[in-house]
């Protein structure tokens, strides 16, 4: 073979890897929600009838989701943290519960902006296929480890929503976003109406949805909603996200503030 056929032998084979690649995000998270989300629910403090707030009533024995409240910005953070840097063994013994807790503690304490974790560097949950499975089984122990629903009330990176409303600000977040689920990250983001009280609430961006002629869909992981994924929407045309209407929501427009993504955020 002559040196110019090897070359052009070398050209068309680099040039058949380059058109091979997917067209879009080449890479995405492998993040399941049938797989890495919790099975129990976080309630909300109020409940809301056309967007407007009132207090829940105290829990009854048909309403036990009541029980567990305040917890979206937790549940959506430690999702990341298990999806980062835990691991399951479901062909191993469960473990106790104080050991349990000792195990959930040590993955809710890494820090979740951190790079995921290599496989043999994971923490161990023993006796479970995954996330969704143990938090079904051991649903109280992971409700009393995973973090306090309170202190994510005083985070600084809430403060943002008083000031920072201007649509180039919401243009920001979505390059972030795009930019995070392209490098095959998750993206948590803080949802609010201000100065309206519609929604305050946490939710897990894992993958891009759809992309039609006019706006762009995104697979939300809600921590009021375990059953299904759930859909955000950005518009390119109004600069702007909405989010899918539900019980507690009356759809539409909404801001996003990324959390969660480096330190104080």
């Amino acid at each position: 073979m002559s040196r110019g056929s090897f070359c052009r032998l070398i050209c068309l084979a680099w040039f058949g890897v380059f058109f091979a690649l997917p067209v879009g995000n080449a890479i995405t998270a492998d993040f399941r929600h049938s797989r890495d989300t919790f099975a129990f629910v976080n309630a909300t403090v109020f409940k809301y009838r056309a967007g407007h707030p009132y207090l829940r009533p105290r829990s009854t024995s048909k309403d036990p989701a009541n029980e567990y409240n305040r917890r979206c910005f937790v549940m959506t953070r430690a999702a990341m943290q298990f999806y980062k840097f835990a691991r399951f063994d479901p062909r191993s013994t469960p473990l106790d519960d104080r050991a349990l807790a000792a195990r959930i503690r040590a993955v809710t304490r890494r820090a979740p902006w951190h790079e995921s974790l290599p496989q043999n560097h994971r923490v161990v949950f023993p006796g479970y296929a995954n996330l969704r499975e143990m938090s079904k089984a051991r649903a109280h122990v992971l409700q009393k480890n995973i973090g306090l629903g309170w202190p994510t009330y005083l985070r600084l990176g809430n403060f943002r929503m008083f000031y920072k409303h201007d649509l180039k600000y919401q243009e920001k977040t979505y390059a972030n976003l795009d930019a995070a689920l392209a490098r095959g990250d998750l993206f948590v983001g803080y949802l609010s109406t201000y100065p309206s009280l519609a929604i305050n609430h946490s939710i897990l961006v894992y993958a891009r949805k759809t992309a039609s002629s006019e706006n762009e869909h995104y697979l939300v992981y809600d921590p009021n909603h375990a059953e299904a994924p759930r859909e955000l929407t950005w518009s390119p045309r109004e600069h702007a996200f909405s989010y899918q209407k539900d019980s507690d929501f009356i759809g539409g427009f909404v801001r996003i503030y990324q959390v969660y993504g480096k330190w104080l955020q």
